[in-house]
């Protein structure tokens, strides 16, 4: 049964290098109900609304058997909101999703699949270290992007709701056929 392992909301922002200055990129587990709206989760912060945010692209999610695949590679603990993901999910596989594919999380949360994560320096630079260096391009051949969700019907979620897929449009392309390597 796909479950909700952890939503994650912004830690604290740090500075950084990129054009805003700042990046919400730090996320940590919030405990018990949270809010979701029409903007993600209540409390969270998207410093770049343009790249990272905005309606659709109100909530990313990451799978927890993807995190595991970087844990063995990177040689650490990533826990959940480590890759900014404000949905760490488990036994869903993320990247086989379709555009408009449709999820209920818990009784009420709807959410809808908008388009896959395109990693960016912001990211490299989160990493740091040995890792940072081609980061971006590893990233992506790996295909472990996650996808962008547009929130169709809020409400409140928390660790442990099952996630259902309601909807899979038929004909609707892959989240990992629209991907194209960032430059």
């Amino acid at each position: 049964m796909p479950r909700l392992v952890a939503v994650c909301a912004v830690r604290r922002l740090h500075p950084d290098a990129g054009p805003v200055g700042v990046t919400a990129i730090d996320k940590a587990p919030v405990d018990g109900p949270v809010r979701v709206g029409p903007y993600g989760v209540y409390a969270d912060v998207q410093a770049d609304r343009k790249h990272h945010g905005g309606l659709d692209k109100a909530l990313y999610a990451y799978a927890a058997e993807d995190a595991a695949y970087w844990e063995s590679e990177l040689g650490r603990e990533l826990p959940p909101g480590w890759f900014g993901e404000n949905l760490r999910v488990e036994g869903l596989d993320v990247n086989a999703a379709l555009i408009g594919e449709r999820w209920r999380i818990g009784d009420r949360v709807e959410l809808e699949v908008t388009m896959p994560r395109t990693p960016c320096q912001t990211f490299a630079r989160w990493v740091g270290g040995d890792a940072a260096r081609g980061w971006v391009k590893r990233f992506s051949s790996e295909r472990r992007l996650g996808p962008y969700l547009r929130v169709v019907q809020g409400g409140r979620v928390q660790a442990g709701d099952e996630i259902v897929v309601l909807h899979r449009p038929e004909g609707a392309p892959g989240l990992l056929d629209i991907y194209r390597d960032p430059e």
